[in-house]
């Protein structure tokens, strides 16, 4: 289980966005790359192509990040932790808050 899901907020530890928080759009487990809304934003310039883009334009979008450079902020405190993974009952796995201990 990973230690961030889609829609998590998150915080930059490092790089020229370190201290950014934002929610993650995008997961890729193979590359350990995760792609943070607002974080990494780049512009590309896209070639004319109609009827998708009939007049070219420069696109703002966020490239992935390494997942090792965000860290996971608890949704009931606000504060950034490294979830404890913890079991329940019937054996099932659930991320928890260290701090507040809040399963999420």
């Amino acid at each position: 289980m990973a230690h961030v899901k889609k829609n998590d907020e998150v915080v930059v530890l490092c790089g020229k966005q370190a201290g950014k928080r934002g929610k993650v759009l995008e997961v890729d487990d193979k590359a350990h790359r995760v792609t943070v809304d607002g974080v990494n934003i780049v512009k590309r310039h896209m070639k004319a192509r109609p009827p998708r883009f009939p007049q070219g334009s420069i696109v703002e979008k966020a490239l992935p990040i390494h997942i090792s450079n965000v860290m996971l902020v608890c949704p009931k405190c606000g504060k950034p932790t490294r979830p404890a993974f913890v079991f329940d009952a019937d054996k099932t796995k659930h991320r928890a808050c260290r701090k507040c201990k809040e399963q999420f």
